[in-house]
């Protein structure tokens, strides 16, 4: 059985930091997968943030994050994690990881949210002004 586990949300002050975690599980390949976080806030669309590619480490993040946030991967530990510094109040959401299948860029998964077929429960970042 699939499953993705996020942890790591909170509340923080504007400028803050803090780091989410995805640990995956259930996969039959640890590349059969690439890993993204996403983001939904309230009353919104479920947004794309960042993607990483676990074969070559390649990544893509959305313009409201780039320079803010990194994804990385421990593939050892089969956990994707997303630092985020300076954050910002607009950044409050719900925090998912979605897996999206290899063959798939991760430009491509940030920007289509729908082509990611195993979800996360999700994990809350609320950041204070």
């Amino acid at each position: 059985e699939v499953q993705l586990v996020e942890s790591g949300g909170g509340l923080v002050q504007a400028g803050g930091s803090l780091s989410l975690s995805c640990a995956v599980s259930g996969f039959t390949f640890d590349n059969e997968y690439n890993i993204g976080w996403f983001r939904q806030a309230p009353g919104k669309e479920r947004e794309g943030v960042s993607c990483i590619n676990r074969s070559d480490g390649s990544t893509y993040y959305a313009d409201s994050v780039k320079g803010r946030f990194t994804i990385s991967v421990d593939n050892a530990e089969n956990t994707v994690y997303l630092h985020m510094n300076n954050l910002k109040p607009e950044d409050t959401a719900v925090y998912y990881c979605g897996a999206a299948p290899a063959h798939l860029i991760p430009l491509l998964i940030v920007t289509n949210p729908h082509l990611a077929d195993y979800w996360g429960q999700g994990t809350q970042v609320t950041v204070s002004s």
